[in-house]
């Protein structure tokens, strides 16, 4: 197997405190790494690198795990631009507008879908994510969730089947949820690892505690790990049920009791919080130091889609994390890639150490703190070619 050694790294996020400065991030500076087979071979400080059969100069650069974007909802047609203005103008968010985008995707044939999921991984990976979850949830109907999963699955292992993420227009309730949790999960099931809800009582769109709890346990009794959309525009159920069921993440987050936060505390259930989303609806922020005080286990994703948040920069999350939530640059590159991989219980990526994944990204800077410190400049891109 050919071996590739990556020198000139100014400063390597390693996110293993046991090397480099033992902080979280674990950095090492003037730092080397050695690529075998698609996986990290061997870390240290460059004067004691190995020799490997290819050298590979990254010229003074920093280099970080790639982004872990542990919720996006990528496979849709059409855009809604007009809402967004809407809502800058001052209407509310309640969900009311995926109904836009499930008409305009049910309408959209497997080429364009395809052909619009290919160019949004391309961005995703131009920014320096290296793994996304992707969620169905725009068709609602078998054969359209069948169809958004089974093309998520081409580009992904993390596929999230959310057939419960509005009820249709016209739909009966209690149908619907019949409809999900039976003859949709059924034919969904094959195509995902996950199922997910959006339990939210104060849209009159979303499922409240009951519908919810009988969705995710008729996903878990399917083989499906379990993630919930909760506490998004009130405080609710949500983020009790996650904990309950034991689900692998609750997203969103925004509004929380204290009963939530100890919840979350004294679980495994990681709070991802997705900070563009209130930013492209000028909704309060989350408050990810409360959580990270109380010893919460925290993630940051995109949220990319076309209603509420329809930006595919991790860089930008991480920014806005910093700036918005008063989470140390630190704490938020943590989130967005270490803590991503705990989102989706994945213990071979968000870590550079041997044996992990050789999924990698690089800063047209000398430290990660260029993140939040540059916002909207394009400093991160996935490093290619290392297989």
């Amino acid at each position: 197997m050919t071996t590739t050694l990556l020198t000139g790294i100014a400063e390597l996020v390693t996110n293993d405190p046991s090397v480099g400065d033992g902080s979280p991030l674990g950095l090492l500076r003037d730092a080397a790494l050695v690529v075998e087979d698609g996986h990290v071979a061997w870390v240290g400080p460059a004067s004691r690198a190995p020799d490997a059969d290819r050298r590979r100069d990254l010229g003074g650069r920093a280099v970080i795990p790639g982004f872990v974007d542990s919720h996006a909802h990528l496979i849709f047609a059409g855009d809604r631009a007009a809402e967004f203005a809407a809502r800058m103008a001052g209407t509310r968010y309640d969900g009311g507008g995926i109904a836009t985008t499930v008409a305009a995707t049910r309408a959209a044939g497997d080429a364009e879908l395809r052909a619009s999921l290919g160019e949004r991984i391309a961005e995703m990976r131009a920014q320096g994510t290296t793994t996304v979850e992707v969620k169905s949830g725009y068709g609602l109907t078998v054969a359209d969730e069948v169809r958004a999963l089974r093309l998520a699955g081409e580009v992904t292992p993390e596929t999230t089947y959310l057939g419960a993420h509005v009820v249709p227009a016209g739909a009966d309730r209690d149908d619907y949820v019949r409809l999900v949790t039976g003859e949709m999960l059924t034919a969904c099931a094959p195509h995902a690892r996950w199922i997910d809800v959006f339990c939210e009582p104060a849209s009159p769109h979303a499922f409240d505690a009951d519908e919810a709890g009988e969705i995710l346990t008729a996903g878990r009794d399917a083989g499906l790990g379990l993630r919930v959309h909760g506490n998004q525009l009130s405080a609710g159920p949500g983020v009790r049920l996650a904990v309950e069921l034991g689900a692998a993440s609750v997203d969103h987050c925004t509004h929380l009791t204290d009963a939530d936060v100890a919840a979350l505390a004294g679980g495994d259930t990681v709070a991802t919080l997705l900070p563009g989303v209130e930013f492209s609806t000028r909704s309060p922020y989350p408050d990810a130091r409360r959580l990270l005080d109380a010893g919460v286990t925290v993630a940051l994703a995109t949220d990319c889609n076309p209603g509420s948040c329809y930006t595919s920069s991790m860089p930008l999350v991480v920014a806005l994390a910093v700036r918005e939530m008063r989470m140390t640059p630190a704490e938020a590159l943590w989130a967005a890639t270490a803590g991503g991989a705990r989102a989706l219980r994945r213990d071979d990526i968000g870590v550079v150490a041997p044996g992990r994944r050789a999924d990698l990204a690089v800063l047209e800077a000398p430290s990660h703190l260029h993140i939040p410190y540059r916002p909207g400049v394009p400093l991160a891109h996935a490093l290619d070619g290392l297989s």
